[in-house]
């Protein structure tokens, strides 16, 4: 299970990374990065990942409040969800191993939203939140050449580095 700078240098070997962090987004601080970053301040991109990450996981639109099926009008129609950190919030719907003990996967426990995926001009931005023990409120950053980065494989790769990541 690999620490956060195995982690970075993992996605880095990604084709088409251009840049990579860890990023708290209660915080809004960059845990660790390597590469470029889009702005050149590795900060600022921390920090302005951390507000779409915020908005991603604590409005209904993109994880819906506990109880609310999603794609039904049913529940909450506007205003955000719980403010909770990601692995205490509603979840999106991703059966990732996590369990009750009788074997089917608990809804109420993982990140609120698996992973958002930003397509601009020049490139794809990847956030993949991390699901751990305690409340966890960090996602991996990836930024993707879009001419040579593959954003499937990249996608896949970050979803199983969240997975193993070993942060403490």
């Amino acid at each position: 299970m690999p620490g956060i700078d195995a982690c970075l240098q993992e996605a880095m070997s990604l084709p088409g990374a251009r840049g990579a962090a860890i990023v708290d987004w209660t915080s809004g601080l960059a845990l660790g990065t390597a590469g470029e970053s889009p702005g050149g301040d590795h900060e600022a991109t921390a920090a302005e990942t951390a507000e779409l990450a915020r908005a991603a996981a604590e409005y209904t639109a993109f994880a819906p409040a506990p109880g609310a099926a999603e794609g039904t009008a049913s529940g909450p129609a506007s205003g955000p969800a719980s403010a909770s950190a990601p692995g205490t919030g509603p979840a999106s719907g991703k059966a990732s191993g996590t369990t009750d003990g009788t074997g089917s996967a608990d809804p109420d426990k993982g990140p609120p939203v698996e992973d958002l995926i930003v397509t601009s001009r020049t490139g794809y931005h990847i956030l993949s939140f991390v699901e751990t023990a305690f409340d966890s409120s960090v996602f991996l950053y990836l930024w993707l050449d879009r001419d040579t980065g593959n954003l499937a494989l990249a996608r896949l790769r970050l979803g199983r580095l969240a997975e193993r990541l070993v942060l403490g």
